[in-house]
């Protein structure tokens, strides 16, 4: 702790700790330790189970794309369906989708036809056997269907030219009994492929235009990444000018924002089709349909006048404190400026949460694809053994074809008896929550090291000589070597309640449709209340951490102190913390805001001097987004880090006013101009 009396060689009280929580410590690595048992015994059973599972009788899959018979519908692996989903047909892999309405009874008096035909027969197919018996044993499909293939699969061709439903072209069919039917009869059973169709369409469009666009894309965010860090290095010499400049560019940016909005509105006066309102309208992917309505941009209008009267009010009321905030700010552009490495580790912590992410996706994906193929007798009479286990490698010489000809062993779901397979959604569970809990210990510490550099900052009587070489690197050291146990426990107190939480969304899912609305009244309670707690343990965690890098002390020690030395001075908190928070948005805000607005003219090619540069698109908001969702993580990123640096300056300022008074025996440690702006003396 702080000594009772100065001395000139104490370096802080940040380099007096020892091993915290060390039961939590050895709970972690016994944890990582059968996390990556579970992945490699997940790998190795899927592997070992990775031999495609067969279809036998009436016939073996081909390569191609499957088609089931009569309706040209069906899967395109050589894993069959499941009986539950598949059509009523046997289900074949064919070289090509078929392009023309053909019955059965007609390609068999017509032998041309008939070599056609045979493409989507079973190889057991016997053109000698009479067409009855063929359809009898379902040899082959009743009749064809124009198809398009979709994912490797056969979808009936609907398609809609200038308001008719067509099929192929075609606007009936014959339906092999001699009669012509509208194609609209199979608009119903086709509905939900249609759907996929155009979503297929849709996502083939928009990559379409990333194939064209990325290497602007990848010039927009580098510009967000140029501009945060010309912001933040402006920011630590021109803190004050540089954020009143920031609070007028963002009033300026929303002004312009609400002009163009005006003058668009404006400019549709009068134009045909421009009055339609958005309910009628309804859903488009095409969404630039939307800024051919009026309605749209009175909407846009509107919103963008109440953020600019939210935004004038809280500065008219917060003038005051942004004065404070300032001085935060500038004693925190201060501490980064001697650890300028701490912009860049953000990326470090991204690196690991990538592998987090990918270990855990990959571990989901094998435990899932895991389970061994199981195979049931179906058939369409009555059969002793309807529903019982077989083998397909044994079932056409087994028993069960003597008493049950039309008796078939197909594929029915993935499984397995073994003691794996019983206790495989344990193992699903059991990954969900160490992703969580991996996820939640990285960020803790990348947050414990950004707190132990800046603390050290701070608490160096005389800055920076008492500062360590390589402040970034000693607290990561430091934090790995102590205090593993103490983020090891935080992390997981916040994995428990987020597990909670996806368990509460995963119930609330699977009881949409029930008509019990106490149940559905107090899940929604639970999931508020578990989102609350969410959010107030992360914040007393962040704190906790903070305490944690200061004086090397448990968690739960760490936790308690930091919560009532925030709330003996809640005021403060109130004020000098969320006014830097609202500084720090208004900073992305700004930057987001300017690279969002220069990739809207860019890709709309309405800059004149690169007009013949932007490329063409189908859908111009694709790279948009991409650049405004980009910019701002980039800019979150960056800002992170002086959030991170305010918040363990505000700990250390507040630990320092409570615990010195200025005097020899104890002086304060801020620097010169915080006693200033607090007419404090040492």
């Amino acid at each position: 702790g702080t000594p009772q009396k100065y001395d000139p060689t104490f370096k802080g009280p940040i380099y007096d700790r020892g091993c915290t929580d060390i039961v939590c410590c050895v709970l972690l690595v016994v944890a990582i330790v059968g996390y990556v048992v579970v992945g490699v015994v997940a790998r190795w059973c899927c592997w070992s189970s990775s031999a495609p599972p067969r279809r036998y009788r009436p016939a073996p899959l081909r390569g191609g794309v499957r088609a089931g018979h009569g309706v040209g519908l069906g899967g395109s692996r050589t894993v069959p369906y499941s009986p539950l989903l598949r059509p009523p047909h046997p289900q074949i892999c064919v070289s090509k989708c078929p392009d023309r309405y053909l019955t059965f009874l007609t390609a068999h008096g017509a032998p041309g036809e008939l070599g056609y035909y045979r493409n989507f027969c079973v190889p057991a197919f016997d053109p000698r056997k009479a067409p009855i018996e063929v359809l009898k044993d379902k040899e082959c499909p009743a009749m064809l269907i124009p198809s398009t293939p979709l994912a490797r699969r056969c979808f009936p061709a609907i398609q809609a030219k200038k308001g008719v439903i067509m099929v192929g072209n075609e606007t009936t069919y014959d339906d092999g009994r001699g009669r012509r039917r509208n194609v609209t009869e199979l608009l119903e059973g086709a509905k939900k492929a249609n759907v996929v169709l155009e979503t297929r369409q849709l996502a083939m469009k928009i990559f379409e235009d990333y194939t064209v666009s990325w290497y602007w894309i990848i010039i927009g965010l580098v510009i967000a990444m140029v501009a945060s860090l010309i912001f933040i290095v402006l920011l630590r010499f021109l803190a004050g000018i540089m954020v009143w400049v920031m609070i007028v560019m963002v009033i300026l940016v929303l002004g312009y924002g609400i002009f163009h909005c005006y003058m668009e509105y404006a400019k549709l006066k009068g134009e045909a089709g421009s009055d339609v309102s958005l309910a009628d309208l309804g859903f488009q992917t095409d969404l630039r349909v939307y800024l051919h309505l009026r309605q749209t941009w009175l909407a846009f209008l509107i919103i963008l006048c109440v953020v600019e009267l939210v935004i004038v009010l809280l500065l008219i009321f917060l003038r005051k404190r942004i004065l404070i905030a300032i001085a935060l700010i500038k004693e925190a552009s201060r501490a980064v400026g001697h650890v300028m490495s701490s912009l860049l580790f953000p990326l470090c912590t991204f690196f690991l949460l990538c592998l987090c992410i990918a270990y855990w996706a990959s571990t989901a994906v094998f435990l899932s694809t895991s389970n061994e193929a199981v195979y049931k007798v179906f058939n369409e009479s009555a059969c002793p053994f309807s529903g019982q286990t077989c083998r397909p490698e044994t079932f056409n010489t087994s028993n069960v074809t003597k008493l049950c000809p039309d008796a078939q062993c197909l594929f029915a779901f993935y499984g397995g008896e073994t003691a794996y397979h019983k206790y495989l959604i344990v193992l699903q569970f059991f990954n969900v929550f160490m992703f969580f809990w991996l996820a939640n210990f990285i960020i803790a510490l990348g947050q414990v090291t950004l707190a132990g550099a800046f603390a050290s900052y701070y608490w160096a009587f005389k800055k920076p000589d008492d500062m360590p070489a390589f402040p970034l690197f000693s607290a990561f050291g430091r934090a790995l070597r102590y205090h593993t146990g103490s983020l090891a426990f935080g992390s997981l107190v916040l994995a428990i309640v987020q597990v909670i939480r996806v368990t509460l969304e995963y119930l609330d899912h699977r009881l949409k449709a029930a008509e019990n609305k106490f149940a559905k009244f107090l899940l929604s309670c639970l999931k508020c209340c578990f989102w609350c707690l969410e959010k107030f343990i992360k914040f007393l965690n962040r704190n906790a951490y903070i305490m944690i890098a200061i004086y090397g002390t448990n968690f739960c020690t760490s936790a308690r102190n930091a919560f009532f030395l925030l709330m003996r001075n809640i005021i403060r908190v109130a004020v000098l913390d969320k006014v830097t928070d609202f500084l720090f948005f208004l900073g992305k805000l700004l930057i987001v805001g300017s690279v969002g607005i220069l990739a809207f003219f860019f890709f709309t090619q309405r800059i004149k001097l690169v007009q013949d540069t932007a490329p063409p698109l189908n859908y111009y908001w694709v790279p948009i987004l991409t650049v405004i969702v980009g910019s701002y993580l980039i800019a979150h990123g960056f800002f992170s880090v002086y959030g991170m640096c305010v918040d363990t300056l505000f700990l250390c300022f507040l630990e320092d006013l409570e615990r010195n008074d200025g005097s020899a025996e104890k002086p304060y440690f801020m620097s010169p101009d915080l006693r200033k702006l607090l007419k404090k003396t040492n």
